[in-house]
C-alpha cells in the first residue's frame, strides 16, 4: 500500500478525504510547519506527497524516488532537470483558480478606477468635490499571458465592453501595451518571463494606466513600479502578491507595498474560495488515481 503524506493543512471535503483514503494508507498534518526542515521530516519516506509550497520550495530537492501531486499552479519555478535527475515526478493543478483569480482581478480593476471602497459609507462627501471616476467600457486593457487565467479575465472584461488585447509570446511588449489603459498581468513564471517587466516597461505606459498583477514578483520590478505610480504615469495599482506564502500580512514584501497607498495589496489570497478548493482538490486526487494506474496527467 502506497504511503500518501498530506504535509500540511488542507480544507478538503469529506468525499475528497475518502477518496484519498481508498488509495493508500494517508497521514494527515493539520498544523503548518514551523520550518522547512520540519517539512522534510514530514514526508520522508513517503510515496506520494501533497503539499502547498511552505517547506516545498526549500526541500523539494533534498527528495527523490517520489511522485508528487500539488493542488495549486504556480509551478515555474522548478528546475526540471533536478527533478529529473532525482527522478521526482510532479503533477500540479492547471486551471483550479482561473475563476477565482479572475473575480479578483475584476474586483481590483472596479476599485482602481472606480474608487470604490473609497465611497462606501463616506460621510465626508461634498457635493461640489464630485469627480466622475473611470469607466471600463469602451477602454483599452491588454492582457499580458493567454493561459487559463488571462483568457478568462479576457472574456470577462469583453462582457463589459473593454477592448480586449492579449501580450503573447513572441509580441512586441511594448506595442502591446502602448495604448492601454489597463494592464493586467497573468503571466506564469517561466525563464522567458522573469524579469520582462522592467524599468523600460513601467516607463514605457500611457499616462494614467492602471496595472494589476497577481504573479510572481520575480517577473516584475517593484520599485520601478512604485516610481512610476510616484510620478503619476501608473494612476493605480492592484498586487496579490504572489511570491509570498498565503495569507501572511507580516512578508517584508507584502508590507513595502502596502506602503503606498495607490497599490491595493492582499497577500496572496486571490485564489482562495471554495471554488478553487473544490476543484483543486479533486485534480489534485484525480492527478493520484492516474499515476497508480501508471498514467501520468498534468505533469510539471
Amino acid at each position: 500500500m502506497k504511503k500518501i503524506v498530506i504535509a500540511q493543512p488542507m480544507h478538503m471535503y469529506p468525499d475528497q478525504i475518502e477518496r484519498l483514503k481508498k488509495l493508500g494508507s494517508v497521514t494527515f498534518y493539520d498544523e503548518f510547519t514551523k520550518s522547512s526542515n520540519e517539512w522534510l521530516e514530514r514526508v520522508q519516506g513517503a510515496d506520494i506527497i501533497c503539499s502547498n509550497k511552505t517547506g516545498l520550495k526549500q526541500k523539494i530537492y533534498d527528495l527523490e524516488n517520489v511522485y508528487m501531486s500539488l493542488p495549486f499552479v504556480g509551478v515555474g519555478w522548478m528546475d526540471l532537470e533536478k527533478l529529473k535527475a532525482r527522478n521526482i515526478i510532479v503533477s500540479c493543478c492547471p486551471g483550479c483558480n482561473k475563476e477565482a483569480v479572475s473575480e479578483w482581478m475584476l474586483t481590483m480593476i472596479l476599485n482602481l478606477a472606480r474608487e470604490i471602497p473609497a465611497m462606501v459609507n463616506n460621510d465626508k462627501m461634498k457635493r461640489n468635490s464630485w469627480t466622475d471616476k473611470t469607466g471600463l467600457a469602451e477602454k483599452n486593457v491588454t492582457v499580458l499571458g493567454h493561459g487559463n487565467i488571462g483568457s478568462r479575465i479576457g472574456e470577462v472584461l469583453k462582457v463589459l465592453l473593454m477592448n480586449v488585447t492579449y501580450f503573447d509570446k513572441g509580441d512586441n511588449l511594448l506595442e502591446k501595451v502602448k495604448d492601454a489603459d489597463f494592464v493586467v498581468n497573468a503571466l506564469s513564471e517561466n525563464p522567458g518571463t522573469i524579469g520582462l517587466l522592467d524599468a523600460e516597461f513601467f516607463q514605457s505606459l500611457k499616462q494614467g494606466v492602471y496595472f494589476v498583477t497577481i504573479t510572481s514578483s520575480t517577473l516584475y520590478d517593484a520599485d520601478a513600479m512604485i516610481s512610476e505610480i510616484k510620478s503619476g504615469r501608473i494612476a493605480g495599482a492592484a498586487d496579490d502578491c504572489g511570491t509570498i506564502d498565503v495569507g501572511d500580512s507580516s512578508d517584508p514584501y507584502y508590507l513595502k507595498l502596502t506602503a503606498n497607498l495607490k497599490i491595493l495589496t492582499t497577500p496572496h489570497i486571490a485564489a482562495r474560495t471554495d471554488v478553487t478548493c473544490r476543484k483543486s482538490y479533486d485534480m489534485m486526487i484525480d492527478n493520484i488515481e492516474h499515476y497508480l494506474k501508471g498514467e501520468l496527467i498534468n505533469l510539471v
